[in-house]
């Protein structure tokens, strides 16, 4: 099967055997292709961990992204960030995926899994830097968009998270009293 120049394939370090390990005793879903398993927009409910098939990343409905490495992890952006999905999700394939209906409690019970989703996020994030390297020193001294590619990569590597909440499953409020 081809792919369209623009689609890049998601890869992750690590086995994703782990993960896929770590999340065998979550509910096993169905998906047929075409169907969307995160829609851009929506707020942040579900983590999925792909078994089989392939999945497409969207944004604005431009498809940037192909998953289909069983052990791959969708939807951790938004939960993490506690923002609304910043991209959809779609079947290319019929597609098996475990479904993490408690995001937040599921990485905070099985560090394991969270030490992955760091790893893969790190990934993507070192990936990305790299293009933008890349893409610097071939426009360096454009004039124009192209030249703010500086402004981008600064913007990247000097953003600062918000402070770390304290709260777990069992306590949300990370006031520790029991």
């Amino acid at each position: 099967m081809t792919r369209p120049p623009f689609v890049t394939i998601v890869r992750h370090n690590g086995p994703m055997s782990d993960l896929l390990a770590l999340s065998s005793d979550l509910p096993l879903a169905s998906l047929d292709a075409g169907d969307i398993l995160i829609a851009e927009g929506t707020d942040p409910t579900r983590m999925f961990i792909l078994v089989s098939g392939a999945v497409t990343i969207e944004r604005d409905g431009v498809a940037f992204a192909r998953g289909d490495t069983p052990g791959s992890v969708f939807g951790e952006m938004s939960v993490v960030l506690g923002k609304p999905a910043t991209a959809t999700v779609r079947a290319t394939t019929d597609v098996e995926v475990r479904v993490i209906d408690d995001p937040e409690g599921f990485l905070i019970e099985r560090p394991g899994a969270a030490l992955h989703v760091l790893r893969t996020t790190a990934a993507r994030l070192d990936g990305l830097t790299q293009y933008l390297v890349d893409v610097k020193s071939q426009f360096a001294g454009t004039e124009g968009h192209l030249g703010m590619v500086d402004q981008i990569l600064d913007t990247l590597v000097h953003h600062q998270v918000p402070a770390a909440r304290t709260g777990s499953a069992r306590d949300p409020e990370g006031d520790h009293q029991h």
